[in-house]
């Protein structure tokens, strides 16, 4: 195939991804609920393309997106950029499957094979770069996923193998396995992570980032839309609650409630902070402070439209205006922060020394 464009990172930052020696883009495009679904045909095309030509070289798709179409979606427009494929992280997920069969999800060894294959040929490609479990799977004994992941790694249809809202008890389960059996366990974890969703990805997971080096490939930093304040006035026609009602009823039931009316005050403070301190909007600074925190090894846009991925871009401006009085200032808005591991009344260790 001929190269029609070369891969320009731009002022794009890398990251490696978790402990390995893979470098993946701060900010990378996804999927979930836009491509393969909502979007479909030259409008795919047109959003994957300008997220390339701004340093995005990153993308992330799962079998259970779109029930596949989005893996089409992905590899069809690849194919046509005619992108190289060595210039390009592509990640996929096994869980939810296409299909209701009794085989077809979760994670046996069968499927992990079999649905391996089967992205693989929607993708048009003959490996991914990181292949995740996109769920656990309590049902499948641990040293099944292991090895079955291990196979495919072996096999040159995955780089590497990592795991999307695993518990830190599934995580450290699975390194445990692998370090037994001299297998090869996962380096990453994607997961929630957003101003309003904290408690996992900062506490609970602290341990994992310290013994592992995990990183996270983090989705959903917008709170869905929340965190861009579109939500602060109602559902707009056009927007992500709009479109996929269905999905998100509960959370636009909370909206009206106290918990939902108290979000939005917070968001139309930050609101106030990023503009009057940053000169940024509250999108820009809630993609910052995700991309800001060190077990962050990328953050997963989703977009419907090109200028989307342009606009929140703008973020890697940001980033470097959060000081230590910014996020204090984020903090108070927020009053979220996940409790410290409590020490039971031991004086406090030397800040500039080993913790």
């Amino acid at each position: 195939m001929s190269i029609k464009t070369e891969f320009d990172p731009k002022n794009m930052p890398f990251r490696r991804l978790g402990p390995s020696g893979l470098r993946v883009p701060v900010f990378s495009l996804g999927g979930w609920l836009t491509l393969g679904g909502t979007v479909v045909g030259d409008p795919v095309k047109e959003i994957v393309k300008v997220a390339f030509e701004h340093g995005i070289n990153m993308f992330d798709t799962a079998e259970g997106y779109a029930k596949g179409h989005s893996e089409v979606e992905m590899g069809r427009v690849i194919k046509e950029l005619g992108y190289r494929r060595s210039d390009l992280v592509i990640t996929t997920k096994l869980f939810f499957g296409t299909r209701t069969g009794p085989n077809d999800t979760g994670l046996s060894r069968k499927h992990i094979i079999e649905g391996t294959q089967e992205s693989l040929n929607r993708l048009g490609l003959d490996y991914v770069d990181v292949l995740f479990a996109h769920r656990p799977d309590y049902t499948t004994p641990m040293e099944e996923i292991v090895r079955a992941f291990n196979y495919v790694i072996e096999k040159g249809w995955a780089f590497y193998w990592a795991t999307s809202e695993w518990s830190a008890r599934d995580i450290e389960e699975a390194h445990h396995v692998a370090e037994k059996l001299n297998l090869i366990p996962p380096i990453a974890e994607q997961c929630q992570h957003h101003m309003f969703h904290r408690e996992r990805p900062e506490k609970e997971y602290a341990p994992i980032y310290k013994k592992y080096s995990i990183g996270t490939t983090v989705w959903s930093a917008l709170a869905s839309g929340l965190l861009t304040g579109k939500y602060n006035s109602g559902i707009p026609a056009d927007s992500r609650f709009a479109a996929h009602s269905d999905f998100f009823k509960d959370t636009m039931k909370s909206l009206n409630e106290e918990e939902g009316l108290s979000k939005i005050s917070k968001v139309q403070a930050l609101s106030k902070l990023a503009e009057t301190e940053l000169g940024c909007s509250v999108t820009h600074l809630a993609l910052a402070w995700i991309a800001k925190n060190p077990n962050t090894s990328t953050v997963i846009l989703g977009a419907s439209k090109p200028e989307q991925v342009v606009d929140n871009l703008k973020a890697l401006d940001v980033i470097p205006k959060l000081t230590p009085e910014i996020l204090d200032k984020i903090e108070a808005i927020l009053q979220n922060k996940p409790a410290s591991t409590p020490t039971f009344g031991r004086p406090p260790l030397d800040a500039y020394g080993r913790l």
